[in-house]
């Protein structure tokens, strides 16, 4: 995600520098307000239903990153006890299950406090995001589809391969 050539002097509402990176990268743009934006970002796994938002009042840019799956109600146990666990190992960001939803989703914010947001934050807060469902999106597909016990998923995405087959 190069940011080169972006200006982010003239940006004062960190959703508009958001935009600018969305149409470099030719992703799916939907701004459904001043203070909102939905994007739809390929993946090796899935298509990731983006929602960045504005907090004016919290100077906080938030973005979540749904999966494009329902949970049935037979896995759920399994699923809220795989998203416990992911979320020991994360830095940044946490998953959550929306039950209204039904869906399965990385959460994180960014906090300004004063501060002006600048490129490299956006892209770091966008790659984070899309790095953690890309990561753990199998293990909720084999908690959820292959009916494995959460510890079972969670190992088989550990594993690093090396080189090329």
């Amino acid at each position: 995600m190069g940011m080169a050539g972006l200006s982010h002097e003239t940006v004062i509402n960190p959703i508009d520098l958001v935009e600018q990176v969305a149409v470099t990268h030719d992703w799916a743009i939907e701004r459904t307000g001043d203070d909102e934006l939905t994007l739809i970002v390929a993946g090796s796994w899935a298509d990731y239903h983006v929602s960045l938002n504005w907090r004016d009042d919290l100077e906080a840019l938030h973005i979540a990153c749904a999966f494009e799956f329902k949970v049935p109600d037979n896995r759920l146990n399994e699923v809220y006890k795989l998203i416990a666990q992911i979320n020991e190992q994360l830095w940044l960001g946490h998953f959550d299950y929306w039950s209204s939803d039904g869906l399965v989703m990385f959460r994180q914010a960014l906090m300004l406090n004063g501060a002006v947001v600048a490129p490299p934050q956006c892209e770091a807060l966008l790659r984070a995001a899309l790095e953690a469902c890309e990561r753990y999106y199998q293990a909720f597909q084999f908690v959820v589809w292959a009916g494995r016990n959460s510890k079972e998923a969670l190992a088989s995405t550990m594993f690093a391969t090396e080189g090329m087959a």
